[in-house]
């Protein structure tokens, strides 16, 4: 008896970290979703995942494309593209990613999204610095 309460005071405990992680994935499920649609050319896909204040900003899928084909170059082509830290904050989800560019230079992007009301993440801002670079 006292171990199945103890199993119980410590799932309840770390239901929150588990929330918090499920997040996470939920993220990196989005971004990683919409790094795929870049690969195949797929504008309407990779906008599908752009938070509403991106789309006011960019009203249509090909507009988008070519924002990021021309400022995010290493985002839309890259050889390697990897999940590092994350932080969680409310609703919000900064997630570190690192990029190796199609020249073999190194970035590092920083990608926040926000839950939306339907319990959804979508990506509100990415920002790109070459690696080592002084923010």
């Amino acid at each position: 008896m006292r171990v199945a309460a103890l199993l119980l005071l410590l799932a309840v405990a770390l239901s929150p970290f588990c929330a918090l992680a499920d997040d996470v994935a939920a993220a990196q499920g989005i971004i990683r979703a919409q790094e795929q649609a870049f690969v195949r050319d797929d504008a309407t896909a990779a906008y599908s995942y752009a938070a509403p204040a991106i789309k006011e900003i960019f009203p249509a899928p090909d507009i988008f494309m070519s924002m990021v084909q021309n400022g995010y170059a290493p985002v839309y082509r890259h050889k390697i593209f990897e999940f590092g830290d994350s932080k969680t904050e409310g609703n919000w989800i900064a997630q570190r990613v690192h990029i190796v560019d199609a020249n073999g230079e190194a970035w590092e992007a920083v990608y926040t999204l926000e839950q939306q009301a339907d319990g959804s993440y979508k990506i509100t801002g990415c920002s790109l610095l070459k690696a080592g670079q002084a923010v």
